[in-house]
């Protein structure tokens, strides 16, 4: 299972997430939960780097699918609206009954 603890503080503002597992809901190289998961998360890594002056942290392993992502300080505008479309694409996975089993989103205040 993918287990997402996304981080959130007093104003209810993303300050970073974890992300640990494999999906196994195929296996490696066909697993499309392991993939679309991946895809949102890279790709909003990618948009903060790119679009946002943002400072940050980024540790990942690939053979464990651990990444652990945090904002040095407090996320501008656009590095928020980035993070709030990533979260929104993993919940849209976890509520969709075919990969539920496979993706769990954990909230935590920080």
């Amino acid at each position: 299972m993918i287990s997402v603890t996304i981080y959130v503080d007093e104003k209810q503002t993303y300050t970073g997430f974890d992300v640990a597992g494999h999906a196994g809901f195929a296996e490696s190289g066909r697993d499309i939960v392991c993939a679309a998961a991946s895809v949102l998360i890279i790709n909003t890594l990618n948009a903060i780097e790119s679009f946002t002056k943002e400072e940050t942290s980024c540790v990942s392993d690939e053979d464990t699918g651990s990444i652990e992502f945090r904002f040095k300080g407090r996320p501008g505008h656009d590095a928020v609206l980035l993070m709030r479309s990533m979260v929104l694409g993993l919940q849209s996975m976890e509520e969709d009954s075919s990969y539920k089993p496979y993706i769990d989103i954990i909230f935590e205040e920080v």
